[in-house]
């Protein structure tokens, strides 16, 4: 008969009945160890996941002239090199930047400054990444060509009502806009062509983005509306020249088509994957960024830093205005 013993216990040993006790209380404890182990395991690979799915993740909102202009295209890019995805949503230039602000996207993108007198706008930083123009746009079989800067600025105080007067058709114009003044493309012309951030446009037909007002001229031949040059580029609208200058790379690019103005990357150096977001930044105006940015239809933004000297000259103008 095989004999077992207690540790700890001299010369006691054990019966058949004891041993087998025994034994079977190690069996249990070893199953319970291994499921614990094995829960542990799962629980340690789902947090892994997670983990991992944050990091590879970043979410991006702003206004649609920006998101069309590069933000597209570079986050594609990006991806493809790092396997960083870049999730984009809309909700305009205020939200590009107020979004950021509070944290709840970890970048965005704006093509207007910050206001002043917005607290929710502080804490937001912006990094300009490209150069973009208003451009007046219209229906491809309209027959106008060209727009002077005071024919735009009395079509959107409401003294120009027909095509007949821009030497178009005898047809009532139809003139879109954005709802609000503070996108990008109603602060920008309020600033530049009237001097005034409250001024009021007078128009029936208001739209809450861009990409709806740039839809809604590919379908009426009456319509004319002010929006991004880039955005509208990827859109089936003729674009007008603006005092004979074609919103083109190159008259963008050397400052002699007027309502020019930067596009931006936002962040915020609280948010947790700042970092993340740097490197992102850094990736836009690499070389290789620039060159997507060139292959989309937009100005890089160190391509043409003289227009820096220039925008002063643009704000400068717009302040004389009476």
């Amino acid at each position: 008969m095989r004999r077992y013993f207690v540790k700890g216990i001299k010369n006691k040993p054990l019966g058949n009945s004891d041993a087998t006790a025994f034994t079977d209380s190690s069996r249990q404890l070893e199953e319970t160890t291994m499921k614990q182990r094995f829960t542990l395991g799962i629980a340690l690979c789902l947090l892994a996941m997670h983990s991992a799915q944050a990091v590879d993740t970043l979410h991006w909102a702003g206004c649609g002239i920006t998101k069309k202009a590069f933000m597209a295209e570079l986050a594609s890019a990006y991806q493809r090199k790092t396997g960083l995805e870049i999730v984009l949503e809309g909700g305009g230039a205020a939200k590009g930047i107020r979004r950021v602000g509070d944290k709840s996207v970890a970048l965005g993108g704006t093509c207007r400054p910050k206001l002043p007198d917005h607290e929710d706008e502080m804490r937001t930083r912006l990094n300009p990444v490209a150069w973009d123009a208003l451009t007046v746009i219209v229906h491809p079989q309209n027959p106008v060509d060209n727009i002077t800067l005071d024919d735009l600025k009395a079509l959107l105080e409401g003294k120009i009502t027909n095509w007949s007067e821009l030497g178009g058709n005898d047809q009532p114009v139809d003139l879109l806009v954005r709802r609000g003044k503070y996108s990008g493309v109603g602060r920008t012309l309020r600033e530049l062509v009237f001097n005034d951030y409250d001024k009021a446009f007078v128009s029936e037909h208001l739209f809450k983005s861009s990409g709806p007002l740039e839809e809604a001229v590919e379908a009426n031949t009456n319509a004319i509306a002010v929006t991004g040059v880039s955005s509208s580029r990827k859109r089936l609208v003729k674009q007008l020249m603006l005092n004979g200058k074609a919103p083109n790379y190159d008259n963008i690019r050397d400052g002699s088509y007027l309502l020019y103005r930067p596009l931006y990357i936002t962040f915020n150096p609280a948010h947790p994957q700042y970092r993340q977001v740097r490197k992102f930044v850094d990736f836009a105006h690499s070389r290789m960024g620039r060159d997507i940015i060139r292959r989309a239809g937009s100005v890089p933004y160190l391509d043409a830093l003289n227009l820096v000297g220039k925008q002063r000259q643009q704000w400068i103008r717009a302040r004389s205005i009476q």
